[in-house]
């Protein structure tokens, strides 16, 4: 999926996010998810892998260990701005 939600107002957003998760809790199956949305990336995943810019290459993979079923509460958890933050520095030019 590439950017699938990427046009979509934040509640629409999160909506489809929450019906991405009820998905995959019944299929399990496996899904490649693209989006510039760090937060998006952490709370929908399992394992985030980190690309560069030009020219695109594997930064590094970081394992998610957020507790399933996910809802929104997940946002608040000090574990999940941890994993963003970790995110963030991987992206910035200076480290």
């Amino acid at each position: 999926m590439d950017e699938p939600f990427g046009g979509l107002d934040q509640v629409t957003r999160e909506t489809m996010n929450l019906e991405q998760l009820r998905i995959w809790e019944k299929t399990r199956k496996t899904v490649i998810f693209v989006t510039h949305n760090i937060g998006e990336a952490v709370f929908l995943s399992d394992r985030v892998f980190v690309m560069t810019p030009r020219p695109g290459r594997l930064e590094g993979i970081v394992e998610v260990d957020l507790p399933r079923p996910r809802t929104t509460s997940v946002m608040r958890d000090p574990r999940y701005s941890e994993l963003v933050f970790d995110i963030r520095r991987m992206l910035d030019v200076d480290h």
